[in-house]
């Protein structure tokens, strides 16, 4: 998986490509950007709760529970050093015993984007100018 991110003529203004798919971010006006599109940060934290929700549909199908609904809305906050904090509060509506929920609450905590963002990433980065790495 990947994606390519470029800048455009307006500052903080970027073109994300993701396969077929294209994002718009900007950054928000009150540190420069055009507020034209989500925020990276906004980006990320859409992807921790697309992943958890997308994750919970595909348990609680195979467990064929009837859902009536899964949501769940993400809100990133930092501690004093600036250690991100992902909170992540999930809504399904049915009938469901006490059992099956503590089962779903394991499961959305084991979704893909969760164990990545929960464990130590390695990131790589390269500097490349005119086609040669620096």
């Amino acid at each position: 998986m990947n994606a390519t991110v470029t800048l455009g003529n307006t500052d903080f203004e970027m073109n994300a490509v993701m396969r077929q798919h294209e994002i718009l971010l900007d950054e928000p006006a009150k540190v420069g950007g055009g507020d034209t599109g989500p925020a990276s940060m906004e980006l990320l934290c859409a992807a921790l709760g697309a992943c958890t929700v997308a994750t919970l549909k595909m348990y609680v199908n195979r467990k064929e529970w009837p859902v009536g609904g899964i949501s769940a809305e993400v809100e990133r906050t930092a501690t004093p050093n600036l250690k991100p904090i992902f909170t992540c509060n999930i809504t399904v509506k049915g009938d469901f015993t006490g059992e099956q929920l503590q089962r779903m609450l394991n499961i959305a905590n084991a979704c893909p984007v969760h164990k990545a963002l929960e464990g130590s990433n390695k990131i790589i980065t390269k500097l490349i100018l005119d086609g040669n790495e620096v």
